[in-house]
């Protein structure tokens, strides 16, 4: 019996009390999701649900009388044991052990496919992360997104929604200015200009426009006038980097659908159309020579400039339009992944969308904090390459890109997280993503070793035979899966998965401890073999399709 399974038995419980007039309720009280969970004590049975002290008051009782009369109907349920009251009205409640075991089968059955949810069914989500301007290599804040936002895609995607990964690349504006002044200076010898780029990698882009102008036989670009040879190395440098980008996510287990260019919604009048829409339609006013969002109608904590008294159009100007673009593009939810410094971005794109017409709702922003790497015990300051900031590449480097993933998804993105290279690089238990990748290749092990003693999933299965303590604990937090999900699905925290996962490898690592898939010397295989070889691979199926939700691997051997 899966926890979904028994709140449907509750329900059920509940409303043939209401036709009983056990319970003095409408059926309409009865939640449709009755809400079970793990006891902190393993002690007070398989699962617990405070439902009764829901729906007292209600019912004009006590909790604990309601508890007491629903726990009566839940005995007489085939796969319950026990139900007893606790406390002032929580139910506990004990499953027999072949009701609890037939989760395994039904895990391995599903083939991959048990834990997903349908909440999002015929949703278009279009998720935009990582969005770094592309002046340099991708830094640690932006490998954080692209783990996380990675991982929130993936999460959509397993409750039926249609995700459209999308990157923004700011490729317009002053920062893209600085950038070709930087490339300029180091391909001429001189200092890096101020506001503009320093590192390795701004000499290396240099000289590869040169070098690549110079193939192709194009006029030596240092032999043009000032402004065309900002142009000329702009262009081509804005492009090499846009190329090294996409390639080092790529290599990060991370692509994108939708390569958007904030350039294009300047170029195509899409700024311009959507600013005069909203200049009709009074969302906009004049003041003090600037056009003004009224954002505060929306809940911002002041109205934002969106044309500045010189007539040229602020950055929030092609948000606007980057909304009404991604909605005509079919998204009905758009979801943000920014960095630490966009806090007051939340309110003005929600205030943006409502002035377009669109519900405020279908604009979500997820705010990232900064990762700090620690080697040796010191904070790790900046890449050698890029200069001034650690890049994803550092970090790849130094622990490879499954820990790297792992580590980045592994906490809320609005935490700051140290991140222990040493740590990371090690193959110890302490090292978590080891130690879920160690317990699932434990699992294809255990299958390895099964199969030379003739151990088939086909040859037997008596889910009674799962009695031990240690098999009713795995059972029950094989159990919590699906509600895992579905919470990091609702609350966007992707982290829930990676925490989880550890607590399948320790319930899984107990039960290897005190149990055996395999028979001991001359000891002959019995149905218990072939039953927990079932048990054995449901834990590696769910560990599996967990670390496939984060995009890291699952060895089978390590």
């Amino acid at each position: 019996m899966t926890p979904e399974q028994l709140s449907e038995a509750i329900r059920a419980a509940l409303l043939q009390g209401i036709d009983d007039s056990d319970f003095q309720l409408s059926p309409f009280d009865v939640p449709e999701d009755i809400r079970v969970e793990r006891p902190r004590q393993r002690e007070h049975g398989d699962w617990s649900t405070n439902v009764a002290m829901q729906l007292a008051k209600k019912a004009g009782t006590n909790p604990r009388e309601f508890a007491t009369t629903l726990a009566e109907r839940l005995g007489e349920i085939d796969g319950i044991d026990t139900a007893e009251v606790a406390g002032p009205g929580f139910l506990n409640i004990r499953l027999a052990a072949g009701a609890a075991g037939e989760l395994a089968r039904t895990i391995v059955l599903a083939n991959g496919a048990y834990g997903r949810g349908e909440t999002l069914k015929g949703v278009t989500v279009n998720l935009e992360f990582v969005s770094a301007n592309p002046t340099g290599p991708v830094h640690l804040g932006g490998a954080r997104w692209a783990a996380v936002g990675d991982s929130l895609a993936r999460l959509l995607e397993f409750h039926e929604a249609r995700v459209i990964r999308e990157y923004y690349f700011n490729d317009h504006g002053s920062q893209i200015d600085n950038f070709a002044k930087s490339l300029v200076a180091a391909i001429k010898g001189e200092d890096t200009p101020e506001n503009g780029y320093g590192g390795d990698y701004i000499l290396e882009t240099a000289n590869r426009v040169l070098i690549e102008a110079m193939e192709v036989g194009e006029k030596d670009p240092l032999e043009l006038e000032a402004d065309e040879m900002q142009e000329f190395f702009r262009s081509r440098g804005v492009h090499l980097m846009f190329d090294e980008v996409k390639s080092s996510l790529h290599d990060f287990g991370v692509d994108f659908d939708v390569y958007f260019h904030e350039d294009s919604l300047h170029e195509s009048g899409k700024v311009d159309k959507a600013v005069k829409e909203l200049k009709e339609s009074g969302a906009l006013y004049e003041a003090d020579g600037a056009w003004w969002l009224k954002s505060t109608d929306h809940g911002d904590d002041k109205d934002r400039v969106v044309i500045k008294s010189d007539g040229n159009a602020a950055y929030i100007a092609g948000d606007i339009a980057y909304i009404r673009d991604k909605h005509e593009r079919g998204a009905d939810l758009c979801i943000y992944l920014l960095g630490a410094d966009h806090h007051g971005y939340i309110a003005r794109l929600k205030a943006a969308a409502a002035a377009l017409g669109y519900d405020p709702d279908t604009v979500e922003v997820i705010i990232g904090q900064l990762v700090n790497l620690v080697k040796d015990g010191q904070p790790v300051r900046m890449s050698k390459r890029a200069g001034t900031v650690v890049t994803m590449h550092d970090l790849v480097d130094a622990v490879g890109v499954d820990a790297a993933r792992y580590a980045l998804a592994r906490s809320s993105a609005d935490s700051t997280i140290d991140i222990d290279l040493d740590l990371l690089a090690s193959a110890t238990n302490a090292n978590p993503v080891f130690y879920v990748q160690y317990a699932h290749a434990r699992t294809a092990g255990v299958a390895r070793n099964a199969a030379e003693y003739g151990i088939e999933l086909d040859k037997g299965f008596d889910a009674s035979l799962l009695t031990h303590e240690s098999e009713a604990a795995l059972l029950g937090v094989l159990g919590e899966f699906p509600r895992v999900v579905a919470q990091a699905v609702e609350y966007r925290e992707q982290h829930r998965v990676a925490r989880y996962l550890e607590d399948v490898a320790a319930a899984f690592n107990k039960w290897y401890d005190r149990t055996r898939v395999t028979p001991l010397g001359d000891e002959e295989v019995t149905d218990l073999h072939h039953t927990r070889l079932w048990l054995n691979d449901a834990t590696g199926m769910v560990l599996r399709t967990g670390l496939h939700l984060l995009g890291v691997s699952a060895p089978e051997r390590m």
